[in-house]
């Protein structure tokens, strides 16, 4: 049974579909503020497929990112009352709870670490509205981190090239079952 070789072939088929673009805007505007799905799933088969346009893919996913992130902010700012039921639904509670700690902490430097952290974005700009996190500061964290994110996968596809996507098409499987086993060792390990 050829799980992920088949999902893989699905995603780079998709990445090529000439709405490919928009959905990857709206994805990553989304995730931003309320969406599950984080945008690398689009971004990095993107940017295989058609790697002379992965630089403008990262730039994209970066705008529309911080676009959603500041909708994410004014959610916080405004209509905490009305998604704090939701936080605690979707199990973002302890990671909301987590945010507002590193607020505490590091301010600004939380939004920018934020790229690259196990907490979901849209937990972080929730919860910058709700402290009230100077809303400049907040942007340019989001952009900078943000975008360091999104254009590192950019880059590992640009050195990468048709290399890494033969790798990758050969060894999905391995690759695929390896996440799958990481997740569950993550999930046994944070819940044990």
């Amino acid at each position: 049974m050829r799980i992920f070789s088949r999902l893989y072939a699905k995603a780079m088929e998709w990445a090529k579909h000439p709405h490919a673009v928009r959905y990857l805007a709206a994805l990553s505007f989304a995730e931003s503020s309320f969406f599950p799905v984080p945008p690398d799933v689009m971004l990095a088969p993107m940017s295989l497929a058609t790697p002379q346009r992965a630089w403008f893919y990262a730039a994209l996913t970066t705008l529309m990112s911080v676009l959603g992130g500041i909708a994410g902010y004014g959610i916080g700012l405004l209509a905490f009352d009305v998604v704090e039921p939701w936080l605690h639904t979707a199990g973002y509670w302890e990671s909301y709870q987590q945010a507002r700690e590193w607020f505490a902490v590091w301010g600004f430097w939380a939004v920018l670490l934020a790229g690259f952290s196990p907490i979901p974005y849209k937990v972080f700009t929730i919860a910058a509205g709700v402290v009230v996190l100077s809303f400049p500061l907040f942007v340019i964290a989001s952009f900078i981190g943000r975008g360091a994110r999104f254009f590192l996968v950019a880059a590992i596809v640009q050195l990468g090239g048709e290399r890494l996507e033969r790798t990758l098409r050969a060894y999905a499987e391995l690759f695929g079952w390896m996440l799958v086993a990481l997740a569950v060792i993550g999930y046994l390990v944070l819940h044990l």
